[in-house]
């Protein structure tokens, strides 16, 4: 068994673990129980009553964070020439076409988005089986395939993010950093919150929102009221 740490002991400590806690005050202990060295990423998991192996039970969507994420995502934007410098001058990181398709088939993803447009998603759409996987797969669904560049890299550079149940029926998102104050941290996992509550799948029975907990890079979780969620 692996040796716990004094660091570890004394977080788990500050949190009751028979306790949920308000969102407010979940904000706060994250940053308390924090010990990492870094600006660690604060994160809530969100345990849904919904089969995702049911295509009308699938939870999907984007949700813009009022206080961003606080990390510097990095953008590519796969387009045709006429729209390089309308990408470039809203603030991509990377920007092309065949060049970067070609990088992408040798192995590299080093990018948090892909944006592109519909009339190259021929090209795009061969890159299913490196992008799929590995979340960067552009979907109309989620705002990054659009003639309208401009405005969906500066939403991605402000803190919009997309979100999916996994297999098992949690979706998994950061809200912000430990460096943010508690109450930004607490204004950001509510946003998410609403916004899952908003997609709620009309076949899904019993109790929608069955538990959330948030923690921190290496943290421990911290049980979350669910009744937080409908603030």
């Amino acid at each position: 068994m692996a040796r716990m740490t004094k660091n570890k002991k004394a977080a788990l400590a500050k949190i009751d673990s028979d306790k949920n806690y308000s969102l407010a005050d979940a904000s706060a202990l994250v940053k308390d129980v924090t010990t990492v060295k870094f600006d660690a990423s604060v994160d809530l998991s969100v345990r849904l009553g919904v089969d995702p192996r049911k295509s009308n039970q699938m939870v999907r969507g984007v949700v813009t964070l009022p206080h961003g994420t606080g990390k510097d995502t990095r953008v590519l934007v796969l387009c045709t020439p006429d729209k390089e410098q309308e990408a470039t001058d809203a603030g991509a990181d990377y920007v092309g076409l065949d060049d970067y398709i070609a990088k992408i088939k040798g192995g590299w993803t080093d990018v948090d988005v892909i944006i592109t447009m519909p009339s190259v998603m021929g090209k795009v759409g061969a890159l299913g089986r490196i992008l799929g996987p590995r979340g960067l797969m552009p979907n109309p669904k989620t705002g990054t395939v659009t003639m309208d560049i401009a405005k969906a890299v500066k939403e991605v550079k402000a803190g919009k993010i997309d979100f999916k149940v996994d297999k098992y029926g949690i979706v998994h998102a950061s809200v912000g950093k430990v460096s943010f104050d508690a109450q930004k941290i607490a204004e950001n996992a509510s946003e998410l919150l609403q916004t899952i509550i908003k997609l709620k799948p009309t076949s899904a029975k019993g109790t929608y929102v069955k538990s959330i907990f948030m923690s921190s890079t290496m943290s421990p979780g911290i049980s979350v009221d669910t009744k937080s969620a409908s603030l």
